[in-house]
């Protein structure tokens, strides 16, 4: 689909200083297919989990068995569950405010202190923390990529405190009604955000890409069903030992591929069935946030004071 120019969603298709040198030092974007990969965890009960981290989150998929207990422990922050589609189902406790049980798909913001989730479902489950649940961040397999903080990714600072407070939240996707003016499905917490894009039927309309880049912050593209070409260029700098070819990386579903900034870059489904792809950004984005309508639960995750 082509946006009209007028479209505010055209915007993501024009990188303004695409032609301009960026500085050097550039990362190097990670594709991280669990399709391929083996699982870091693999639990008696046959739920197996892949960790894997950017910068300023870790990320954990897990495959679970109906039944099986995926997570239990105690965050400094809040966590983010995605439930991704009709067969992921959770039970979740906290020690606030008791029992919930969800099916997916949807978008569940667990508060901080003691938490436990059972899922009683047999679709993925993934959960965002952030980076500096030290423990964790440990655990991602790919951990020596950051052993060194990437120059031109922002430090994370999170946005105000829920205006209710924290407590266990759920979003559920089949409230959200269809809207050609708004990009996705957009949510934000104090320390992410995450654009569940609907599934789409076959594959992108090759005359309708968006290439473009972000300043300062990674963009985690978290494939969860059918195939994708993952274009990204990397702006020359100032010194050639650093330039690198264009990468046209395919990958499968589950898979992460983790895009640095400033490079430019767009994402294609080319599998000709379900293709379904998930934004996740750690923290918030302040252009979607500035979009009237876009993110959906801003009334409850307040922007700072400008």
């Amino acid at each position: 689909m082509a946006y009209a120019k007028d479209d505010p969603r055209s915007a993501l298709a024009a990188p303004s200083r695409a032609s301009e040198p960026a500085a050097d030092g550039i990362a190097a974007p990670q594709f991280l297919d669990f399709s391929v990969l083996p699982p870091d965890v693999a639990s008696a009960a046959g739920s197996d989990q892949w960790i894997v981290r950017g910068q300023n989150f870790v990320l954990i998929y897990t495959e679970p068995a109906a039944g099986d207990l995926i997570w239990k422990s105690e965050l400094r922050s809040e966590q983010v569950v995605l439930l991704v589609d009709a067969t992921s189902a959770i039970s979740g406790t906290t020690g606030t405010d008791g029992t919930h049980d969800v099916t997916g798909p949807a978008l569940v913001v667990v508060p901080p202190g003691e938490s436990a989730i059972t899922s009683t479902g047999t679709g993925p489950v993934v959960s965002l923390l952030q980076a500096d649940e030290a423990e964790w961040a440990a655990k991602a397999s790919n951990a020596a990529a950051y052993e060194t903080p990437h120059p031109h990714v922002a430090p994370l600072e999170p946005w105000p405190e829920p205006v209710d407070g924290y407590r266990w939240r759920t979003y559920l996707m089949s409230d959200v009604p269809d809207d050609p003016k708004r990009f996705g499905r957009i949510f934000r917490t104090r320390s992410f955000m995450v654009n569940f894009l609907p599934p789409k039927s076959g594959p992108r309309d090759l005359s309708a890409m968006s290439p473009h880049f972000h300043e300062d912050f990674e963009q985690a593209s978290l494939v969860v069903a059918g195939t994708y070409i993952h274009h990204i260029q990397t702006p020359w700098g100032t010194d050639g030992r650093q330039w690198r070819p264009e990468d046209h990386a395919r990958v499968g579903s589950p898979s992460l591929t983790i895009i640095p900034p400033p490079t430019i870059h767009t994402s294609q489904g080319i599998g000709w069935r379900t293709n379904h792809l998930i934004d996740i950004f750690a923290g918030p984005r302040h252009d979607f946030s500035a979009r009237p309508g876009w993110v959906l639960n801003a009334d409850e995750y307040p922007s700072p004071v400008e």
